[in-house]
C-alpha cells in the first residue's frame, strides 16, 4: 500500500493542509499496517519484532489528529468499528447486565466482540469514569491478548490518562497494558485548525441580548417552520428525559435542562439519536463551583461531535473567553475546538 501517496491526493482533493509532522504519522502508521493488516509472503519474512496491536497518537487540539486516522481506518478492508469510547462502554456494561447469570461475563464480550470487528478506533480517547476505570486493565488485557487491533487518538498521553483521578492506582495496570501492546506517537502542531479555518461563527452567539435572541429565534423558526412540535419523552433504562421543544428532530434545550441534571452519556446518546440539529440556550463561564455542570457539558459534546450534528449556541461570553475550572482545564480545550467548528456557518 503506498499510503503517503494516497495520503496526498487525499488531501489534495479535500483541500487539506499538509506537513511534515503529519506525514511522519503516516509513514509510522504504514509501519503499523504492515505489521498488523499485511498477509504478503515477503512481508511475513520481514515482520518487525517489535510487533503490537495497537497504535495511540496523541497532540493538542485541532491539529489534525482525527483526520488522519479517519483517512488511515477507511483505508483498512476488513471488519472494523469506529465508536465513541463512552459509547463502546455503554454496550460492554449492557452486555454485562444481560449476561450477568453467567460466569466470566468479560470473556462471552470478548468473544462476542471478536465476532464483529478485528479493528477498533476510538477517536478523542479519555476516561473520566471510576467504574470505567477499575475495569478496563483486564478488558483491554483480553482485547490484545485476543489480537483485535485498536487504535487511538487522544489528547492526552498515556501516562497522564486519568491523572489525578479516583482511586488511580487501580488504573496503573491499564496504562502499563497500554504501554505494552500500543505504539504511542505524538502530532505537534502549533495552529487549531478547527478554530482558525471556522472564524465565522454564526452560530454562538454572545452576550445575552435582545439583538442575539432575535437572532437565535429567527433561525430557530427557521428550522422549525412546517416541522411538527411534540412533547418528546426518552427512556433510557427506566429514566425518562422530556424534551418540551422537539420539531421532527430538531431541538431546543436550556443548558440547565441538559447539564444540571443527574444526565450522563447513555442519555445524551440517546439524545444525539434523536436530534439532527441542537439549539442551546444560555451556556455559562465555568469555574470550580460548577464544575459538574462542566464535565456534562464536555461528555455532551464529544458525543454531539461524534454523531455530527450541528449547534446554535447563546452565551454571556464570546467563545474564546470561556474559562474552565482547574480540573478540566486540559480537557475544556477539546471541547472548546469542536464548539468553533459545530457553530461554525459552514457546519451542516
Amino acid at each position: 500500500m503506498n499510503l503517503k501517496k494516497v495520503f496526498l491526493k487525499h488531501c489534495e482533493n479535500n483541500v487539506y493542509e499538509i506537513n511534515q509532522r503529519q506525514l511522519s504519522i503516516i509513514d509510522n502508521l504504514l509501519d503499523y499496517y504492515k505489521d498488523n493488516f499485511d498477509q504478503s509472503l515477503l512481508n511475513k519474512i520481514f515482520k518487525k519484532n517489535n510487533y503490537r496491536p495497537g497504535f495511540y497518537l496523541v497532540g493538542d487540539v485541532g491539529v489534525g489528529k482525527t483526520m488522519i486516522l479517519n483517512f488511515f481506518f477507511d483505508q483498512i478492508k476488513v471488519k472494523k468499528l469506529r465508536l465513541h469510547f463512552n459509547e463502546f462502554m455503554i454496550q460492554f456494561h449492557d452486555f454485562i447486565f444481560k449476561n450477568k447469570d453467567k460466569e466470566n461475563t468479560i470473556e462471552f464480550f470478548i468473544k462476542d466482540l471478536k465476532k464483529k470487528t478485528k479493528l477498533i478506533y476510538f477517536d478523542e480517547f479519555q476516561v473520566t469514569n471510576i467504574v470505567d476505570a477499575m475495569i478496563l486493565g483486564k478488558l483491554f488485557k483480553r482485547i490484545f491478548e485476543e489480537n483485535i487491533k485498536v487504535i487511538f487518538s487522544s489528547n492526552i498521553e498515556i501516562d497522564n490518562l486519568y491523572k489525578d483521578g479516583l482511586q488511580r492506582d487501580q488504573f496503573i495496570p491499564f496504562i502499563k497494558i497500554l504501554k505494552k501492546n500500543c505504539f504511542q506517537n505524538e502530532l505537534s502542531i502549533i495552529e487549531d485548525y478547527r478554530s482558525s479555518k471556522n472564524i465565522d461563527l454564526e452560530r454562538f452567539l454572545s452576550p445575552i441580548n435582545e439583538t442575539n435572541n432575535f437572532v437565535f429565534n429567527k433561525f430557530f423558526r427557521k428550522l422549525t417552520k412546517n416541522k411538527e412540535k411534540t412533547l418528546k419523552v426518552l427512556e433510557i433504562k427506566g429514566r425518562k428525559l422530556v424534551i418540551e421543544n422537539f420539531y421532527e428532530r430538531v431541538v431546543k434545550f436550556k443548558f440547565d435542562e441538559l447539564c444540571d441534571r443527574n444526565l450522563g452519556s447513555e442519555d445524551y446518546l440517546v439524545l444525539a439519536n434523536n436530534c439532527d440539529f441542537l439549539f442551546i440556550e444560555n451556556l455559562p463561564n465555568f469555574n470550580e463551583y460548577n464544575s459538574n455542570q462542566q464535565n456534562r457539558f464536555i461528555t455532551l459534546i464529544d458525543i454531539i461531535y461524534e454523531k455530527k450534528i450541528p449547534l446554535m449556541i447563546t452565551s454571556p461570553v464570546n467563545l474564546d473567553l470561556i474559562k474552565s475550572s482547574k480540573s478540566l482545564k486540559e480537557t475544556f480545550k477539546r471541547t472548546i475546538s469542536r464548539l468553533y467548528e459545530l457553530t461554525s456557518s459552514n457546519y451542516n
